[in-house]
């Protein structure tokens, strides 16, 4: 196994790793070590992209309708 050592990490990064990290009841680094690899388990910004361009090419090119005017019309009900 590698060891890493992240240099100028904001404050409040770690304030917020420490949080999650007691809210999961785990040190510090084990918290870490878990987010780094789901952030590694969910694959490039490629593969999400090309996830996002096939939802959006399951959608029909036709005009939608304004959701405003839903709204409206359901708060009058």
């Amino acid at each position: 196994m590698a060891t890493l050592t992240i240099r100028k990490l904001e404050d409040e990064v770690v304030e917020a790793l420490k949080a999650r990290a007691r809210r999961n009841r785990r040190s510090l680094e084990a918290e870490v070590r878990v987010a780094l690899r789901d952030l590694v388990a969910r694959g490039s910004a490629t593969s999400l992209r090309d996830l996002a361009e096939q939802i959006a090419a399951l959608t029909p090119k036709v005009p939608q309708s304004d959701s405003t005017e839903l709204i409206r019309e359901d708060r009058t009900r």
